[in-house]
């Protein structure tokens, strides 16, 4: 088990409000990091992303590390600028 994976266990045993908005907290992770890989891959620079979709890098910054409040009007412009598509699950 890895560092992380413990530290996190262990949290969620001490404080339960952590516990209850660690699921939802993962997932926003996730979108700023699935992001972040896609803009890499894809040789841009947070600035040039930025510049692609009209905003500023600060904007792109935000979305990659707190991407909890994010619009899906934005994701669709920065998967278009990114030359990916956007598909959505519910599951």
């Amino acid at each position: 088990m890895s560092d992380l994976r413990k530290y996190i266990d262990k949290r969620k045993k001490s404080d339960p409000e952590f516990a209850f908005n660690y699921k939802e907290g993962f997932e926003n992770f996730k979108i700023g990091l699935i992001l972040r890989q896609a803009r890499e891959k894809s040789g841009l620079t947070q600035e040039e992303l930025a510049n692609k979709i009209k905003t500023t890098k600060s904007a792109i910054s935000r979305i990659e590390n707190h991407s909890d409040d994010i619009k899906l009007s934005t994701l669709t412009k920065v998967a278009k600028a990114l030359g990916k598509n956007l598909s959505i699950r519910l599951l």
